[in-house]
């Protein structure tokens, strides 16, 4: 039987080189002490301040910062008398350092006020965690003149943002976003300014980094590649037909989501007599259902997809990924996503109604709340009961899981 411990060391770093998650790095260390030895502890940097894109951006804003958010499965401690233990979905970031955020796993809210018997630390050794996905985010830098003003800097830019390093010995990275015109954004580092890519027969609605590479879907499903030096390749032509395309990654494959919209008369409970008053007119929208494609590179084409089999797919604010249900102890074959309700009475600006998570069954074609699937509704909130108890709250989590 081969002796692991005595792999050579340069084999071990360029294992570690591919290893970019701080949860992976820690068990690859921990195999053993020549492992350990043979790698540093510490992942490339990737936070900084970047200037704004220069069209159609205010110029009073001083900059802004990007941050790295991470999603992950957290499955019971094997010791816990719990019963029905389960998992439990939270997103993480370190906006500063030493400090998490906990952060809904499908939107961009801080999840606030957390239980009073939640631990402030836990300990990564006693669970099963699986790091599921990753996002990437712009924070802008606080504005005094936009403060005073009311105006929100955070709501000028959400657009999704996806990062990539350009070799594994450096730090130099591009990033691509889909500007506020609906156009690609670029920026490398070194650059003074952002590029804004011209190529937009219609506006991007969804960004990725799928096995290497930057892809981009507009409103009608045409899907393009983009390239380090800014070139764009088509790899897919237009599906028309949905409202809202969302690219995920599913067993190695790439899809394509498409959502479909529906308008509709708002609902009782989420409009009061006051606002008819102000306004003139309501127009509801919400998501009614949903297409799989799956990319098929060589005949330049999405093929509808009929089943996901053991697959669920998770549709966020700021990323998408999937899992196999069986680590989730849930039903399979279906889409978890945000469910928004807009209403518009002629203004520019919509009167938010209500946001929930939903689920749509690919099979069926129904669309159910989250509490109909008490296996995915648990997975959210509240955390599991083996999370507050004094045993593991004594613990330590985030002492070497660092971003």
């Amino acid at each position: 039987m081969a002796n692991w411990s005595q792999l050579p060391a340069d084999l071990l770093v360029e294992i570690a080189k591919r290893l970019d998650s701080p949860l992976y790095l820690l068990r690859f260390r921990s195999v053993c002490s020549s492992w350990r030895s043979s790698v540093s502890s510490r992942l490339r940097n990737l936070l900084g301040r970047f200037p704004l894109p220069n069209d159609g951006m205010s110029n009073t804003i001083r900059g802004f910062n990007l941050a790295k958010r991470r999603i992950f499965l957290i499955g019971s401690p094997g010791n816990t008398n719990q019963p029905s233990s389960g998992h439990w979905l939270i997103k993480m970031e370190e906006s500063v350092p030493g400090t998490i955020r906990l952060i809904n796993p499908l939107s961009r809210f801080e999840i606030r006020p957390l239980p009073e018997d939640f631990p402030k630390v836990l300990d990564v050794s006693r669970f099963r965690v699986y790091e599921l996905s990753q996002e990437y985010v712009l924070h802008y830098m606080h504005n005094t003149t936009l403060a005073n003003l009311g105006i929100s800097v955070g709501n000028l830019y959400m657009e999704k943002v996806v990062f990539k390093f350009l070799d594994s010995e450096s730090d130099k990275f591009v990033l691509l976003t889909i500007h506020v015109s609906g156009k690609l954004a670029t920026f490398k580092s070194g650059d003074k300014r952002w590029t804004i890519i011209p190529d937009m027969p219609s506006p991007y609605d969804d960004v990725i980094l799928y096995k290497g590479n930057f892809y981009a879907v507009d409103s009608t499903g045409r899907t393009v590649l983009v390239g380090c030096s800014l070139n764009v390749v088509l790899v897919a032509n237009p599906v028309f037909g949905g409202d809202k395309k969302f690219l995920v990654e599913s067993r190695g494959e790439l899809l394509m989501v498409d959502m479909y919209l529906s308008l509709s008369p708002p609902e009782e409970d989420l409009v009061s007599d006051e606002d008819f008053e102000q306004f003139d007119a309501y127009l509801g929208e919400k998501t009614v259902s949903f297409r799989v494609h799956q990319l098929d590179k060589k005949e330049k084409m999405w093929k509808v997809v009929k089943s996901l089999g053991d697959q669920v797919l998770f549709l966020g604010d700021d990323c998408t990924f999937s899992a196999s249900a069986s680590e989730l102890s849930g039903c399979n074959n279906c889409i978890i996503f945000n469910n928004y309700v807009f209403y518009n009475g002629g203004q520019e600006d919509g009167v938010f109604g209500g946001r929930d998570i939903s689920v749509y069954d690919v099979g069926s074609g129904n669309i159910v709340p989250l509490a109909n699937y008490p296996e995915y509704s648990k997975l959210f909130w509240p955390p599991p009961q083996w999370i507050t108890t004094n045993e593991v709250s004594l613990s330590l989590f985030y002492c070497a899981l660092k971003f």
